[in-house]
């Protein structure tokens, strides 16, 4: 070609084919048999559930004394399980071995869950493996502190 563009002049174009449909029945909607279900019932002892849903809240309750984020929100709760029969066991960590409430804040821990009502008995599991670091904070937390 020489550069030039050409241009065709047509009277009709021919309509493409359409879309083939199977005659069959159609089969039923998979949605509308979720979207009538009801929502499916929690054990309180569960994410989700009332008494576990209780205890996290009693741990965002307790504050670290040198940074103003709670515990849960600091990344300090590492595991909560509760048993059917009210047995709960923390497992958490501190941001150091030589933090100064060492000794006191497993104490509080467990003296706030074991308030929760529906919490029969309370245990906490204090662990330095792995370790704490500022990436286990919740999005909150970075915000919190500056550092989002």
């Amino acid at each position: 070609m020489d550069g030039k563009v050409r241009i065709e002049e047509v009277e009709t174009v021919e309509a493409p084919p359409k879309a083939r449909v199977d005659d069959s029945p159609r089969q039923r909607d998979y949605l509308s048999g979720f979207l009538q279900e009801g929502p499916q019932s929690v054990a309180d002892a569960q994410p989700g559930g009332a008494v576990y849903d209780a205890i996290i809240e009693a741990l965002k309750d307790i504050y670290d004394p040198e940074i103003p984020v709670n515990i849960y929100d600091l990344g300090l709760i590492y595991n909560v399980e509760v048993t059917d029969d009210g047995h709960a066991v923390v497992t958490m960590t501190l941001t150091t071995p030589h933090c100064p409430v060492a000794e006191s804040m497993p104490m509080e821990v467990e003296l706030r869950v074991g308030s929760v009502p529906g919490v029969g008995h309370a245990e906490v599991n204090l662990v330095w493996d792995p370790p704490w670091d500022p990436h286990k904070m919740s999005d909150e937390a970075k915000l919190e502190l500056g550092m989002l």
